[in-house]
């Protein structure tokens, strides 16, 4: 679909009026630091195009890699190189970029041993490959999708009157198949979701201060989580509260792409 979008049926015109079969090495660079992610993506692109290009990636993924750094080489025909390179660096630099930025808030929390999560806010169609990048960043994936775990939400509470009904109906149909997150808003609620002994509650959208009270009634009763527009600056807080999990959709939902720049050797 990403070549096919690119190239549509014609291909590249524009290389195909210059090139024929000459062939040459190009070298990619990283125009960032950060952490490299999508090689076998990036490789697979050129495979597509013309499987008789070499791809040979000087790092693996989950590395760290700094501006300035020759990332990878290519050789083959100019043609097909020029025709999959930008299809191959978008790949790179988007997952480079969830790869990096998820390293960051790693680091920002990794003090008191919190664990980074992601969320399910991804581009549609590119979820396995964002929560890949996210573990390559060194964060971990909260459930792949509404299918491997039950996360009670504000709306499923308003809709079945209360947490405690959420939660049976929950047991009711699914027994002990799936573990239960339930969000909570208020300490009441935390209270409820106690009682209701579930895996997991989340703290939703509570400051620090809220969400500190929440952890010591909770008091390993349940796994707790917080989350709600979490940014790298409130880490710091939000960790000294004493929460197991922190999810973070702004790893994925706010990509900042990784630069990479590939320059053909010989010019």
């Amino acid at each position: 679909m990403a070549l096919s979008e690119d190239l549509g049926i014609q291909g590249d015109v524009t290389s195909q009026a210059i090139f024929t079969d000459e062939e040459d090495i190009f070298v990619l660079f990283a125009k960032d630091s950060g952490v490299l992610c999508g090689s076998e993506v990036f490789r697979e692109v050129f495979r597509q195009v013309d499987p008789l290009v070499s791809v040979d990636f000087f790092y693996s993924d989950g590395d760290a890699i700094v501006h300035g750094d020759q990332v990878a080489k290519l050789a083959g025909k100019v043609l097909s190189i020029l025709t999959a390179e930008r299809t191959a660096i978008n790949f790179l630099s988007f997952l480079s970029g969830i790869a990096s930025k998820a390293k960051k808030y790693v680091d920002q929390a990794s003090s008191c041993g919190v664990l980074i999560l992601d969320t399910r806010k991804t581009l549609p169609g590119y979820r396995k490959l964002s929560k890949y990048a996210v573990s390559c960043g060194g964060a971990a994936n909260h459930r792949q999708g509404l299918y491997d775990m039950a996360l009670i939400k504000d709306n499923h509470i308003d809709a079945a009157g209360s947490i405690t009904e959420a939660v049976g109906r929950i047991r009711a149909l699914w027994s002990n198949t799936y573990k239960i997150e339930v969000e909570t808003r208020t300490l009441d609620e935390v209270e409820e979701a106690i009682n209701c002994n579930v895996d997991r509650i989340m703290l939703d959208n509570m400051n620090n201060e809220l969400m500190g009270k929440a952890v010591s009634m909770v008091h390993g009763a349940a796994e707790t989580e917080a989350s709600g527009n979490m940014t790298l600056q409130r880490i710091d807080g939000v960790v000294k509260t004493g929460v197991d999990f922190i999810s973070v959709g702004d790893i994925t939902h706010s990509v900042q792409a990784f630069d990479f720049s590939l320059k053909q050797q010989s010019r």
